[in-house]
């Protein structure tokens, strides 16, 4: 793949496109809202439409072969949920503890709507999939999602909301991990699910040498 035949970036290098691609992506993110919220003429919307595609056609002349992740070494900026090179992610920054808790508080404007006024009920199961597999992360029991249960306590409304999640157990490659979405009158949805240590991680550590103590 392209993405293995990439240097590393340095420190400096991350620094500097987070810099600059962040605060880009953040515009890209208003201008999806104000897509959805605008009132303006038709004319003036037929008018910004020539302008993007332009802007488009700029973008396109030089770009990765493929998703993000894959070009640079596993960095998740392409990430649906925290990614800062996407205007779909909210951006959520998610802080953790090695105790296994993961946490974050976020906004969900228009672009996340599903019925009126409301979160889209897929959005919230997003958002807890990934808050579920940052928490098993950070407690060091890593893993890809094998199954995901919700139950929705009741409707979100869009607006300022926070997630957590934390390790319930774990079992060999196995790990069992609870969550929840909540806005400022408690919790609003609730997720467990099951994550699952993926065979090509465990053979990666099955063929480190052992450590040396000499």
């Amino acid at each position: 793949m392209a993405g293995d035949q990439r240097e590393p970036s340095t420190a400096e290098q991350v620094a500097r496109e987070a810099s600059l691609y962040g605060p880009f992506t953040d515009v890209v993110r208003e201008l999806v809202d104000a897509t959805i919220r605008t009132e303006i003429d038709d004319a003036e919307v037929a008018g910004i439409q020539t302008e993007l595609a332009s802007i488009v056609a700029r973008l396109r002349t030089r770009q990765l072969d493929g998703p993000y992740a894959v070009n640079n070494r596993g960095r998740h900026w392409g990430n649906t949920v925290v990614g800062l090179r996407n205007a779909i992610a909210p951006p959520l920054h998610i802080e953790r503890e090695s105790t296994g808790r993961a946490w974050s508080s976020f906004h969900l404007g228009a672009a996340y709507e599903g019925p009126p006024g409301l979160v889209h009920g897929g959005v919230s199961a997003l958002v807890l999939d990934q808050m579920l597999g940052e928490a098993t992360g950070a407690g060091g029991k890593p893993g890809m999602t094998a199954s995901l249960t919700l139950t929705y306590r009741r409707a979100t409304a869009l607006g300022d909301l926070r997630a957590e999640a934390w390790i319930e157990r774990t079992e060999g490659i196995k790990t069992w991990a609870r969550g929840h979405l909540s806005d400022a009158d408690g919790v609003t949805v609730e997720a467990e699910g099951l994550f699952i240590l993926p065979r090509w991680a465990r053979e990666k550590a099955a063929a480190q040498p052992p450590p040396s103590f000499e």
